[in-house]
Order: C-alpha cells, then sequence, then structure tokens
C-alpha cells in the first residue's frame, strides 16, 4: 500500500493525533504507511485533523493509550507521532502492552511523558510576570519563557484559573499565551526582545529575597536539579544567586557558632492550659500561628525542649506532610526535617518528583521529646496524650492551609491527624478521604529507613517508600488538570 500523509494542524494538535490515529486504526492503517507531518496538506483522512471533538468514536482508542498520547505527544520530537501510534497498533494485540516498562517503545514514550510533565511543572513554577501598561493605558502583565516542548496551550488554562482577574500574555518560542479576562488565545511565537526586561517592583523583590534565603539549607546540585538555569537568566532574583551561593559557605558557619536561642516563654508558661478552643484568640495566617506556638505550654515537652519548632511551607500549598516531632538537630534550628530523617525526606521527594518547597512540612508534636544520654539526647517516642495535646496546633495548620492532600509519615503523624490511633500498615498507601474533602495518604517515616540494618530490607523499604511518595506526584498532577479545566 503506499503511504499516506496525516497532517496536523499545529505541533500542539493532540486531539487532532487521536482523531486521526482513531481513524487511521479504523481503517487499519500500518504504521510504516503512514507519514505524519505537522502543517504540512494531506491527501487522506485530512478532515479528520479538524475534527478533535468527534475523536475515538467511531473506533475507541484505549483510555491508557489516551492519557499517554496526552503528554508525550507534546515531546519535541520528530518521531513522537509515529512511536505512539506504532505502540496503539500493537495494543490491538497485546491489550496489557502499556504496562511493561521493559518495553523499549513504551519505556520511550513514558521518557517523552515525563520530560513533558517535568516541563509543564517547571512553566509552573517559574514564570515570572513583570508589569506594562496596554495599549489602552490599562495594567497588563507580560511573562517571557522557553520550554523545551510544545506545552503552552496545555499550561495556558492553568495561569487563566489562576490569575483570572489579570490581563496577561505568556511570550514562548514556540507558541504565545494571550488572556484579556475574557478569552485565551494561543498565538504564534514570540522572541526575549518582544517581553519586557524588569518592572518597577523587582527591587522590591530582591530585597525580600535575599532576605530570605537561608544558606544552611543551600545544595546547590539539588537546587540546579529542581531549577536548571536555563531559567535563571528569567527571574528577577538571578543577579543574586551567584553572590548568595558564594557567601553561604561562611554564613552558615556563623549561624553554627552562635550559640542555640531559647524561644521567649510568655502568656502560657504556666500549667497547660485546657483545650477550649473558644477561650483560644485563633491566629489568621501560619505566620501569626508560628508565633503563638513559641509559648505553648500544653504538655511538659517544652520544659526541657530547646524551642518550638512550627511547621514550614507556603501559605497556599496543596499538599501538607505530617511528621512525628522535632528531632535534636531540628530543636536546635528550630525548623521541621532538617536532620537526617529530613535529607532522606528530601531525597525521596526528590526522586518521586515531588518538589519539598511546595509542601507545608510539619509534625504532629512540636517540642522535642528525648532522655538525656551522656552529653547526647536519644529520641523518645511521644505518647498519646502528648500527641493529643498537640492536635491543637495542628488543626489550626491544616484549618488555616486547607491542604487538599494530607500526608501522615508514621503512626504518631496518623494519630495526630486523624485523632485515632491506626496501624501504618492498615492504612498504607491508599488514599482516604476525610470529612473536609482532603484526601489523606499514610506511609512510613523515613526514620524508619535509617534505622534498618540489612541492606536488602533497606532496597526493599526505599522502592516502598519512593511508591507511596509518587502518589503524592500523581495526586499534584490529577489537582493541576482539575484546576486547569
Amino acid at each position: 500500500m503506499r503511504q499516506v500523509h496525516l497532517a496536523l494542524m499545529r505541533d500542539d494538535d493532540v486531539e487532532g493525533f487521536l482523531a486521526q490515529a482513531a481513524d487511521a486504526l479504523r481503517s487499519t492503517m500500518r504504521p510504516e504507511d503512514i507519514i505524519w507531518s505537522v502543517g504540512a496538506s494531506a491527501d487522506l483522512f485530512a478532515a479528520s485533523a479538524r475534527v478533535g471533538e468527534r475523536m475515538v468514536r467511531s473506533t475507541p482508542l484505549p483510555q491508557p493509550f489516551i492519557e499517554l498520547a496526552r503528554s508525550a505527544a507534546l515531546h519535541n520530537d520528530r518521531e513522537r507521532f509515529a512511536l505512539l501510534y506504532t505502540l496503539l497498533w500493537r495494543v490491538r494485540r497485546t491489550p496489557n502492552l502499556l504496562q511493561i516498562d521493559c518495553d523499549p517503545q513504551v519505556a520511550r514514550a513514558h521518557i517523552f511523558a515525563k520530560a513533558v510533565r517535568r516541563d509543564i511543572h517547571k512553566m509552573k513554577a517559574f514564570i515570572r510576570f513583570r508589569r506594562v501598561l496596554a495599549p489602552d493605558g490599562e495594567e497588563a502583565f507580560v511573562a517571557w519563557f522557553e520550554p523545551d516542548h510544545h506545552i503552552v496551550s496545555a499550561v495556558a488554562p492553568f495561569f487563566v484559573k489562576r490569575f483570572a482577574n489579570m490581563r496577561w500574555s505568556i511570550l514562548c518560542p514556540r507558541g504565545s499565551a494571550h488572556w484579556d479576562g475574557a478569552t485565551l488565545t494561543i498565538g504564534d511565537g514570540a522572541t526575549r526582545s518582544d517581553a519586557p526586561s524588569h518592572d518597577e517592583l523587582e527591587r522590591e523583590w530582591r530585597v525580600y529575597f535575599s532576605s530570605i534565603f537561608n544558606p544552611s539549607r543551600l545544595k546547590v546540585k539539588a537546587m540546579t536539579a529542581q531549577m536548571p538555569k536555563k531559567y535563571w537568566r528569567n527571574l528577577p532574583e538571578a543577579p543574586l544567586i551567584a553572590p548568595l551561593i558564594r557567601d553561604a559557605a561562611a554564613r552558615s558557619s556563623q549561624m553554627v557558632a552562635a550559640p542555640p536561642t531559647r524561644p521567649s516563654r510568655y502568656a502560657r508558661r504556666g500549667a497547660a492550659p485546657a483545650l477550649d478552643k473558644s477561650a483560644m484568640i485563633e491566629a489568621e495566617t501560619l505566620a501569626a500561628l508560628a508565633e503563638e506556638e513559641v509559648g505553648c505550654a500544653r504538655c511538659p515537652l517544652y520544659k526541657n525542649a530547646t524551642q518550638v519548632v512550627p511547621g514550614e511551607g507556603p501559605p497556599q500549598a496543596r499538599v501538607m506532610l505530617i511528621g512525628e516531632q522535632p528531632g535534636d538537630q531540628e530543636d536546635l534550628a528550630g525548623r521541621p526535617f532538617v536532620g537526617p530523617a529530613g535529607k532522606l525526606l528530601d531525597i525521596a521527594l526528590a526522586r518521586a518528583g515531588v518538589a519539598r518547597e511546595i509542601c507545608f512540612v510539619t509534625n504532629a508534636v512540636k517540642h522535642f521529646k528525648f532522655e538525656p544520654r551522656g552529653k547526647r539526647r536519644l529520641h523518645k517516642k511521644p505518647d498519646a496524650g502528648e500527641i493529643d495535646a498537640c492536635r491543637w496546633w495542628l488543626d489550626r495548620e491544616r484549618a488555616l492551609l486547607r491542604p487538599g492532600l494530607i500526608v501522615a509519615l508514621g503512626a504518631t503523624a496518623i494519630r495526630g491527624a486523624l485523632g485515632r490511633s491506626e496501624a501504618v500498615s492498615r492504612l498504607r498507601g491508599e488514599f482516604i478521604e476525610l470529612e473536609d474533602g482532603a484526601q489523606f495518604l499514610a506511609t512510613v517515616h523515613p526514620s524508619s529507613l535509617l534505622r534498618l540494618k540489612d541492606e536488602s530490607d533497606k532496597r526493599q523499604a526505599w522502592r516502598g517508600f519512593l511508591a507511596d511518595l509518587r502518589k503524592i506526584a500523581s495526586w499534584i498532577e490529577k489537582d493541576d488538570a482539575r484546576i486547569a479545566g
């Protein structure tokens, strides 16, 4: 049979591809007989490229294939459409083909999809709008971004939802998105010179950025892995990055040399007050709540701890990670998950595709419980009374944050989140909907992995922990799709 050209309207014409693929499959067109092209004329099935809304009605496509194609088809590889149709052709004879990860073509398609999802995440994270005046004298915002793949039309609805009341444009080399407050338009590509190079707010932003930079948390390899240098030149804070990295070691040494500060004991220094929520003045922000926590005396743990350790993370975080209690290093630093278990959690989250920076990280108990052993302070598990007493703070964090997903790391975190004791093994890895509509997911605490001695047990536990954390990434991806609409 002669070869047939199937043309798509644009590089990101996923719906057109699915419609073309469905028609070609119905007509038993073999993969080697099709030449896929973009923007070229087609001599067969040309009309179907423009009828995305009727896709798959004549020949239903497998849902796993559709989900894979919606990401992989946005990759910049010129052979992506041919690869996907070949997989579709093969799925007819091997229905479970897409579950065979060792298949070279399946693996390649998943690599494409993963790269596209990562590119979408980067675009959402690193877009920086600059204020301009539109020709009509009204305020507008323009951003320049250089994605690796054809993702502009896929990401644009996310920004429509997030900045519905703004007029904005996102300019990219392969295409641009424009929102006028009512209509989203996908247009041609642009050049960097089409976007503004600065605005009047950036000076204030750089002052703020430099003031919140914490040199003790600097991990250059992790930072460049999560935020490659290609994105730096588009960030207003970019001129500060090099000098902040250069001076980080010296600043960290000064912080380590400084003696730990003890929190002021005010307001509630006496006997622990009763858990009467109506008698408490409720903080309106997480920062205000953290200030209230400083004086907590709800249980005896405050007497020996260096300081309270409140939760940490963006106030708009959709994911809340709950640990057990601060450890020795957290108690000294006043920040959650900065010790060995925290470092392991950082690695695991990065491997699972979850940025810690977008999560709110906290503990079920806010003070360090320990027993002295010579010069060391050995961790001691908090009891039910201490967990329940501290649940007031955890509930307030949840009420202010309103996370869509709550992840409990270990049995103490489960009791703090649910108000009852449950075995980790009973709840682990399964999504549970809570009364407030949030999803709940339980897994082990990373410190449990550190205590394992046998290497095979360590590997098995690590794989299980990563599998649980990947469910967080999957939930974020689905929630992004829900927000985008």
